[in-house]
């Protein structure tokens, strides 16, 4: 089986890049998932090491002690949150509500996974592309305008992998429009709070309303699986009867209940991004044949002149260096990649490697 036959679909794949560098999978520099490179923070680390006793019980499976944390940090009673493995668990759920429509709505390059897990219920699907032309519109008025009936909606705020922020006010009217709305807000922990576009402020009055967050990309814990669901207590009860009745595990609940109020890791993690982002935006903007668009999460989409899917082998031969390309993505195919923010040094290094790359 070739090298280009093997691509994995999602970022963060080091196995597969490692054979194609031959090196040990430590020896990666991994810009292709989008998990922040200061963690895993201490505090997490320590409640593990705390939480080792409990290996030999059961957890909670109403993760009573998890739910409380998370309703004093979003400032919304507990029985509106359904901690999950990952917010992949979760969002193969939210699917399998909007399944239940006449029609799914989605905004296109889309994340892979929102087509698994319409596809494995069978959803009628209605995609809206982005792009006009091999251009980004990002203006959401055609979802409100689009066919009429049942209809959900599947969005990501910050979009990914465009990192696009739509604020409230654009995203609002949308509401009115769907009989399920399902809004990914992965990555929108990166943002400032003063910058953050949530719509957790109304969950409250919007019975239809589902919203994802993950604790893995901001807290550096993917190899955990830790997210939640928020929406009105009847749905995630649903949720909850049908499901594995242990989802969380102990040591990834544990996690969760500190990192969410480790302040200071999150402080770090602000202070980092802003500065770090810019310098790799006008970095890579200021080498010829790279045309990145400024996002407002942890990742750059970039527009290439050049075959990303050579980009992304030669990186990894000659540099060890492995970038996401966006072949999952139909609407970007072969002339766009993505990169995730790293450290200072490290974006440092993938801006020498590509300049080098793209000279030869």
């Amino acid at each position: 089986m070739s090298e280009i036959s093997q691509r994995p679909k999602h970022g963060g794949n080091l196995n597969w890049a490692a054979a194609i560098a031959d090196c040990s999978t430590d020896m990666i520099l991994d810009f292709s998932a989008s998990i922040n490179p200061l963690g895993p923070p201490q505090s997490a680390i320590a409640a593990i090491q705390d939480s080792l006793t409990s290996l030999s019980s059961y957890p909670d499976p109403q993760y009573h002690q998890l739910r409380s944390i998370l309703a004093q940090w979003h400032d919304l009673p507990k029985d509106w949150f359904l901690p999950g493995n990952g917010s992949a668990e979760l969002l193969t759920w939210a699917c399998w509500e909007l399944a239940h429509q006449e029609k799914v709505v989605l905004l296109t390059p889309a994340f892979s996974d929102y087509q698994r897990g319409l596809q494995a219920f069978s959803a009628n699907v209605e995609q809206h592309s982005l792009m006009e032309r091999g251009e980004f519109s990002f203006s959401l008025f055609p979802l409100s305008t689009s066919s009429r009936g049942k209809r959900g909606l599947l969005l990501n705020n910050p979009h990914n992998p465009t990192g696009k922020l739509w604020s409230i006010d654009e995203i609002l009217p949308l509401l009115d429009c769907f009989e399920v709305v399902v809004i990914d807000e992965a990555f929108m922990d990166f943002l400032l709070p003063s910058q953050q576009q949530s719509l957790l402020g109304y969950i409250q009055d919007f019975p239809h309303l589902i919203i994802l967050r993950s604790l893995t990309k901001f807290y550096s814990l993917p190899g955990l699986r830790l997210g939640y669901a928020i929406a009105h207590p009847d749905r995630l009860q649903r949720w909850q009867k049908m499901r594995d009745p242990w989802c969380v595990n102990v040591l990834a609940a544990a996690a969760g209940e500190a990192v969410l109020g480790d302040r200071a890791f999150q402080r770090q993690t602000w202070d980092w991004l802003t500065p770090a982002r810019d310098f790799l935006y006008r970095s890579l903007k200021a080498l010829p044949g790279l045309d990145p668009v400024m996002g407002a999460a942890n990742f750059l989409l970039v527009k290439s002149q050049y075959s990303c899917s050579q980009l992304q082998l030669q990186l990894l031969k000659h540099d060890k260096i492995l970038i996401r390309d966006c072949l999952s993505f139909p609407e970007l195919g072969d002339r766009y990649f993505r990169i995730a923010v790293r450290s200072a040094p490290e974006n440092q290094r993938l801006v020498q490697a590509l300049s080098l790359v793209i000279k030869t």
